[in-house]
């Protein structure tokens, strides 16, 4: 298979387009080659573009920031030349002056198929930005690494933020250039874009699922996305951040382990396998205990659980629910250990007053559907049925593979 930018680093014809242009180019640490080379530095190694900037989201063009709300600086990338400007600063959407800067912006970020991974929202704020000043955008498209399947609520109007800016549902099942085509119709954004999309790519192909394996490397898109397997966990896990349970950051496998100190993991495993069978049908879930270096209940030893979905053995993509087995997880924590399972209060990403889970979810009502006492899986289904068959309505003209 061949990604985006490989084709645009080996057509001419692509280049062609965009001779005589200012080239800007959006990336972060997994915008590489199947050779690891970074996508900055090749496109000025090709000498045939003029690279005037460059743009990093959050945790950073090079991803060194670990957390959330840990803003990085602009500066001058010391292998280009290139003045790299950060969307997660004092500014999310990009300045006039940011926009001055280039005639084409390549849209260069790798995606993990979840609505709350920001990369989404900064391309929705740069294709806002490039339709009202006249500017160009091209995607070069990258796999999905989560894969076709999407879970969740669409995003809710009053649940607009940082982590969500578009009708979207938390597990959305697109890649990025699939995206922003949806992006552009459904904002009715007037806009000159251009997707290069991949060739070869199967989104639904074994043993990835969604993931190239064994012709791409897995490169952290950001810094707590060690591996395939969070990015397949992540559409369920993220809802983590809402609590004040450990998503695991701090660990070698966050966003795949959770818990809390005290928390009776066996308990919780036993029944889910009572009122959700279904869910442990695609997946292991193990208990375990793992002790936080950094991040929530640093030093402490926690009980939690392991998602494992690593091998066919334990991995079923196609009926994996990670969205519906954390809900599920909440509610029985709700049940029986009501003293852990608390919401997070804000701040979070920007936000001062609305709940994070909330956010996170996209609609109040799964807040309280966990928050119901008696509340099962089986209700849960018949609030998202709707959302998911919109979805997949919605989406259905703009798929490319």
């Amino acid at each position: 298979m061949k990604l985006g930018l490989e084709k645009l680093l080996n057509e001419p014809e692509l280049q062609r387009q965009l001779k005589g242009r200012r080239v800007a180019y959006l990336g972060h640490p997994a915008s590489v080659d199947r050779n690891g080379r970074h996508g900055l530095d090749l496109l000025k190694e090709l000498g045939t573009l003029s690279l005037s900037s460059a743009f990093g989201p959050q945790h950073g063009m090079r991803g060194e920031k670990q957390d959330n709300m840990i803003e990085s600086e602009h500066y001058r990338d010391p292998d280009t030349g290139v003045i790299v400007f950060s969307l997660y600063s004092e500014v999310r959407r990009p300045t006039p002056e940011m926009i001055d800067s280039f005639d084409v912006l390549l849209v260069d970020m790798q995606d993990v198929g979840c609505r709350v991974y920001t990369y989404l929202t900064t391309l929705l704020y740069m294709m806002e930005a490039c339709a009202k000043a006249g500017k160009s955008l091209w995607v070069l498209d990258r796999p999905n690494p989560a894969g076709r399947p999407f879970e969740g609520f669409l995003l809710d109007a009053s649940m607009e933020s940082f982590v969500g800016a578009s009708r979207v549902p938390l597990r959305h099942g697109l890649t990025l250039g699939e995206m922003a085509y949806f992006l552009k119709s459904h904002h009715k954004l007037s806009l000159d874009m251009k997707v290069v999309a991949m060739d070869g790519y199967e989104i639904d192909a074994a043993p990835g699922h969604g993931w190239p394996t064994g012709e791409l490397p897995w490169i952290n898109p950001s810094p707590n996305m060690p591996t395939l397997c969070t990015a397949r966990c992540y559409g369920g896990t993220v809802l983590l951040e809402g609590t004040l349970l450990s998503e695991g950051r701090g660990t070698t496998r966050p966003l795949q382990i959770f818990g809390a100190p005290r928390l009776d993991s066996k308990r919780i495993i036993r029944e889910l396998g009572k009122r959700a069978p279904r869910l442990l049908e695609s997946c292991f879930v193990r208990s375990c205990f793992f002790e936080p270096t950094f991040h929530k209940f640093k030093g402490e030893l926690c009980e939690g659980l392991q998602i494992h979905v690593d091998t066919d053995a334990h991995y079923t993509h196609t009926n994996f629910q990670p969205f519906r087995l954390m809900m599920m997880v909440f509610r029985l924590l709700k049940e029986y250990q009501p003293e852990l399972m608390n919401w997070r209060q804000p701040p979070y990403e920007y936000e001062t007053v609305r709940l994070p889970i909330d956010l996170l979810i996209g609609d109040v009502r799964g807040r309280e559907w966990a928050d119901t006492k008696g509340s099962r899986l089986e209700d849960l289904d018949e609030l998202l049925k709707p959302h998911e068959s919109e979805w997949a309505e919605l989406v259905r003209p703009h798929l490319l593979y």
